[in-house]
């Protein structure tokens, strides 16, 4: 897909007024660089403010400041308020009346940022940028100072969607399920810990991509896997044709409680990576090629006699890397049943390798997250953000549900 061109701002003819207007910016405020231009505006922002709102106040009271009236209302002074603009922080002086009843329009009463200042601040967490990041971003171009509270407060108020967010219902069926774990370092209690966010992301029937859930630091076992899968079962979920995972620690035992007909498909980019980690790296290319026979055999029966061959050829030198290939066997072997299109969708996992490829950038940006619930708030933003580009099926889908309606007969709509 073409990357979207950035829009700029194109000024309008230029006219006698706004020219009139330039030279008199010109010579009140001696402008020489552009930092005085916002300057300028930022003191003329200011101004007009109190102009429109003295405009207001006089509509009002139903005369002008210069003029007497009959009325029993009139004005009451000046009240100082300090609000956040795009030019920065700034004090205005808001008109009063005797009964004060007075609404200005243009700064309503309790509005203190008239900048859209939460959305920048949220835009900026969901890059993975630090609170305190934020708040020197924040400084530097827009002169505003936020404090790191006041920046988690702001994020904070994402926290009630992201509970809708989770407890969102589901579709009744999907195809294809994937678990997966990326690890962040977390800040509880001044000690630092790791902890795994578990991201859930399913191939709904239309073939489209979809984050269903985002679990974060349980401890890996078959009851807290069962609890996850009963939580999909209690938002809709009523089948799922395959669940691909790494070898999730009681994930097997859970898949056959909630999901009895569900096949477990070991996830096979994991079953690479966790074998060449135990091989040099100027033996790495050819032990992956040779990887390749096994899980791109015609059948199981080619695959194991695959994985024989390449164990003979490699066991002496590297004796343990071929060990899990054998333990998982069970759930390795599921994909030989597939033609080539539903493989590439089970087992290159390209569907979720792009999304946490979003979620790596957070650890790039941040080295430690001050809690797991700033952790939670920055994964949901950048599943949202990563989502957005999500507006097309997955490739070849229409015959891959094909194959999946005939291999599982009766499961998939028609």
């Amino acid at each position: 897909m073409a990357n979207k061109k950035k829009e700029y701002y194109k000024p309008g003819p230029m006219t006698e007024g706004k020219r009139n207007i330039i030279q008199g910016l010109l010579q009140e405020y001696n402008i020489e660089s552009a930092a005085d231009i916002q300057e300028a505006l930022k003191d003329l922002l200011g101004g007009t403010i109190k102009e429109m709102m003295e405009a207001e106040m006089d509509e009002h009271l139903g005369y002008a400041k210069s003029e007497r009236s009959d009325s029993d209302d009139a004005r009451n002074g000046y009240k100082s308020k300090r609000i956040t603009t795009s030019y920065g922080g700034m004090e205005i002086e808001v008109p009063q009346d005797r009964k004060s009843t007075f609404e200005p329009k243009v700064v309503k009463k309790r509005q203190k940022d008239i900048s859209e200042i939460d959305q920048k601040i949220i835009s900026m967490y969901a890059k993975g940028m630090t609170t305190r990041k934020i708040s020197e971003t924040l400084m530097d171009i827009y002169g505003f100072e936020a404090s790191e509270g006041f920046i988690s407060d702001v994020t904070d108020k994402l926290l009630p969607q992201i509970e809708e967010w989770q407890k969102r219902p589901l579709s009744e069926i999907y195809p294809v399920v994937f678990i997966d774990a990326i690890h962040y370092s977390v800040r509880d209690n001044n000690v630092i810990q790791k902890l795994a966010a578990y991201v859930i992301l399913g191939i709904n029937c239309e073939g489209r991509k979809e984050v269903l859930s985002i679990q974060i630091g349980e401890n890996e076992s078959a009851k807290y896997w069962l609890s996850v899968l009963n939580e999909l079962r209690n938002r809709g979920v009523k089948d799922i044709l395959i669940l691909c995972a790494d070898g999730l620690t009681g994930i097997k035992e859970a898949i056959a409680a909630a999901y009895p007909q569900t096949e477990y498909q070991r996830c096979i980019v994991h079953q690479v990576r966790n074998t060449l980690k135990y091989v040099a790296d100027k033996d790495r290319k050819a032990f992956a090629n040779d990887l390749k026979t096994i899980y791109n055999a015609p059948s199981e029966q080619a695959g194991r006699e695959a994985l024989d061959e390449v164990t003979e050829k490699w066991e002496e030198k590297y004796p343990r890397a071929m060990k899990r290939w054998y333990d998982s066997w069970d759930a390795v072997s599921p994909i030989f049943k597939f033609s080539r299109d539903v493989r590439t969708v089970i087992y290159t996992t390209n569907a979720i390798e792009s999304l946490n490829a979003t979620y790596r950038r957070l650890n790039s940006q941040r080295s430690v997250f001050p809690s797991d619930t700033a952790l939670l708030k920055a994964l949901y933003l950048s599943t949202f953000e990563a989502t957005k580009k999500w507006t097309m099926p997955i490739r070849n889908w229409g015959k891959v549900y094909g194959e999946l309606a005939i291999m599982y007969d009766g499961r998939l709509p028609d």
